[in-house]
């Protein structure tokens, strides 16, 4: 049983490929997605991997590996005791859309906003709002030109709205580090998030991710190697996600000494908060998740809010 919990926001720096194996359509390799949504997550299980690994590689100090082994598991004989810190999956709160103005926007819906207020769980005093097909709420009028917002190809009824702009405010201030160098993006998204309804938000999450190219090159003729072409599909940079990192009492193996045993909380705090000297929490830090590492994807920002 989880003791305690965490709500945490995964900001994408570069585009991030979590992969849900081969797919048979024009994209050979998919991102992950919910089966009944088809809106893009991360799944726990990979945070979980990425997290262990990143503290693996980065933490050093005396009893650095024997404390990863309390808090995510052993990593050999498995059946000794489980690990005390656990990841949801990462479900999308908001999502980067190019616009005639400004660039892009933070488009979001209410389904989504709606999932990160239960997953707030008191945290969030903004209301869920409803938007009809064809309109758009926002919470600035910089991205609209005389009252439509062009996003892509398609043209929408917009307003704004001081609901929204609640809403992005309170994204700006717990979903993204407070320090200088992202200042800009805190910014934008109090003034460029945007919330269409369910059907429209999810045109975009399914067919405006980032699709590169790939190319399997022969190392022997340096030319392409045969069946070598692919693509494989991003989240774009500037998607934000949020889940919950949660916690239960440290276990150790049955019949060991149980003194000094971490509570919920302090697990918690063992992963995302800096211990004063050699190791770092993930709290506003980066990590590399999903494939392509080597090409400079799959860079997050992770705050707790």
């Amino acid at each position: 049983m989880y003791e305690a919990k965490q709500l945490v926001f995964y900001t994408c720096v570069s585009p991030v490929h979590m992969g849900a194996g081969s797919a048979v359509g024009a994209i050979d390799n998919p991102i992950q997605r919910e089966v009944h949504t088809e809106y893009p997550l991360i799944a726990g299980s990979g945070l979980k991997g990425a997290v262990r690994h990143h503290f693996t590689r980065s933490w050093s100090g005396a009893g650095s590996k024997a404390l990863i082994a309390r808090l995510f598991g052993p990593e050999k004989e498995a059946s000794d005791h489980a690990g005390a810190i656990a990841f949801t999956d990462a479900a999308l709160v908001a999502f980067p859309v190019r616009s005639l103005k400004n660039t892009y926007v933070y488009a979001t819906s209410p389904t989504a906003l709606g999932r990160l207020k239960r997953l707030a769980d008191g945290m969030a005093p903004w209301t869920v709002p409803a938007v009809a097909a064809g309109h758009a709420l926002v919470a600035g009028v910089g991205a609209l030109s005389e009252n439509r917002l062009v996003l892509e190809a398609f043209d929408f009824a917009a307003k704004e709205d001081a609901g929204i702009k609640a809403i992005a405010q309170w994204l700006a201030q717990h979903s993204l580090p407070a320090s200088d160098e992202h200042q800009f993006f805190r910014d934008k998204l109090a003034a460029d998030l945007v919330v269409l309804s369910d059907t429209e938000f999810s045109h975009f999450v399914r067919h405006a991710t980032v699709v590169e190219p790939h190319v399997r090159i022969d190392d022997a003729t340096g030319t392409e190697a045969g069946g070598g072409f692919f693509y494989t599909e991003n989240l774009p940079p500037e998607t934000i996600l949020a889940g919950l990192v949660m916690a239960s009492v440290e276990r150790r193996k049955s019949g060991a000494n149980n003194d000094g045993l971490m509570d919920a909380q302090q697990v918690i705090n063992a992963v995302l908060k800096d211990d004063g000297n050699e190791r770092q929490g993930l709290t506003d830090r980066l990590l590399q998740v999903g494939g392509d590492a080597t090409t400079g994807r799959g860079l997050i920002v992770v705050h707790s809010a």
